[in-house]
């Protein structure tokens, strides 16, 4: 009786063990750019246009192109990512 409770035990804890390393397995990905870089490229461009075209308007302030450079910069560093990835990703 002792012996099978052991062996169901075992049996129990090899199948849980299996079923957590195979979620662990299905869980991973590959590495890469999330599918979000676009949006970013797309956001860097809106706000590179929208600091070129109020540069030249009345509204320009320095407060107004620190806001704008704050947000510009981050998102450089995160095109430069995207666009080294993609190089070494064909190369």
């Amino acid at each position: 009786m002792l012996t099978s409770i052991i062996s169901t035990t075992s049996a129990v804890s090899s199948a849980a063990s299996s079923a957590a390393s195979s979620a662990a397995v299905s869980m991973t990905t590959g590495i890469g750019l999330p599918e979000y870089g676009v949006l970013a490229v797309i956001a860097l461009i809106f706000l590179l246009s929208a600091k070129e075209i109020l540069s030249a308007s009345k509204y320009w302030k320095k407060s107004l192109c620190a806001s704008l450079n704050m947000s510009i910069f981050p998102l450089l560093l995160a095109f430069a990512g995207i666009v080294i990835f993609k190089v070494a990703e064909i190369i």
